[in-house]
């Protein structure tokens, strides 16, 4: 076997030195997601979401200085005079804003704030908007759709190119990478902006793709199992055979996260965090979770069918 290639189905045990049986332990995986996801729920019930100038309206700056700004001392410098919101910086001296809505002496009050804690900016390129709730409404209600959309067209590719089974399974797998992120985002009460909506979208999609890939393996070896074989078994060392690839893949991807939650600034906060969160649960997921619901459903197909059907050997 060369370096880098998957084990292959009769060596997994041996190549493996921490090699155990997941699906055996499948309701225990089951019961830590719903650790997870049920305080989430009832946060979320009971709380909700803590929405930002994108969702709930605000006041929106955009200003350019005279020579280069850092974001921290515009930060810095809003909070000084009781104000918080995301700032971008393009061109290292044209500032956009967003903060609650603000009546004219605090909008006075933040821009004296500026001009001698920051620097001295352009008049002529100050503009201010008051943003009204109804776009982060809008952005939500297509968020909505688009995960509907993503949904109903990964059903269908997945059915096409394995069962439908296997669809179910794969959705019920990201359904839970996304309560995870929203349900702590609303546990923890951090602040959400338009980029978590994108980070979620992200998720869905990068998700599915290592599921895709363990779905594919079983799939592989179901079609070489004897009559005698155990379908647990199976699954069991077809997770196995592409652990290398899934540990190593969600590794890297989370060190890239992490380094641009703690040095891509104020403005990546909320996406790289709700990334980070969403990747970590989409590996868990995709590992312990899927293929186990895969696992059920056929289990529990066998035992509709009973002998009238096709078994399905667990």
């Amino acid at each position: 076997m060369e370096k880098g290639h998957p084990a292959a189905y009769d060596e997994v045990q041996k190549i493996h030195p921490l090699y155990f049986n997941i699906v055996k332990k499948r309701y225990w995986w089951f019961a830590l997601s719903l650790l997870v996801i049920v305080p989430g729920i009832i946060s979320l019930f009971m709380q909700g979401l803590n929405l930002g100038i994108d969702f709930k309206g605000g006041t929106m700056i955009e200003m350019t200085f005279k020579k280069p700004v850092t974001q921290t001392a515009i930060t810095d410098t809003m909070k000084s005079v009781g104000l918080e919101g995301p700032v971008q910086l393009s061109n290292g001296n044209t500032a956009l804003i967003r903060t609650t809505a603000l009546d004219q002496a605090k909008q006075n009050e933040l821009m004296t704030a500026l001009q001698t804690k920051v620097g001295e900016y352009e008049k002529t390129t100050l503009k201010v908007d008051l943003v009204g709730p109804a776009m982060g409404q809008e952005l939500t209600r297509n968020a909505f759709k688009a995960l509907i959309i993503a949904i109903g067209l990964m059903i269908a590719y997945i059915s096409f190119r394995f069962q439908f089974v296997f669809a179910i399974s794969g959705i019920i797998a990201l359904l839970h990478d996304v309560l995870v992120v929203v349900g702590l985002f609303s546990l923890f009460q951090w602040q959400i902006d338009s980029t978590f909506v994108a980070a979620v979208l992200t998720i869905f999609g990068y998700s599915i793709n290592d599921t895709v890939v363990i779905f594919d393996r079983i799939r592989e070896n179901e079609a070489k199992m004897k009559r005698r074989d155990s379908y647990e078994d199976m699954v069991n060392k077809s997770v196995w055979q592409t652990m290398h690839r899934s540990v190593n893949t969600v590794i890297t991807v989370l060190i890239a996260l992490f380094s641009i939650f703690i040095l891509g600034g104020e403005s990546t906060k909320v996406f790289s965090l709700a990334m980070l969160i969403g990747v970590f649960s989409g590996a868990y997921s995709s590992i312990f979770n899927a293929s186990q619901i895969l696992v059920e459903i056929k289990k529990h197909m066998k035992h509709t069918r009973g002998k009238g059907g096709k078994a399905v050997r667990t």
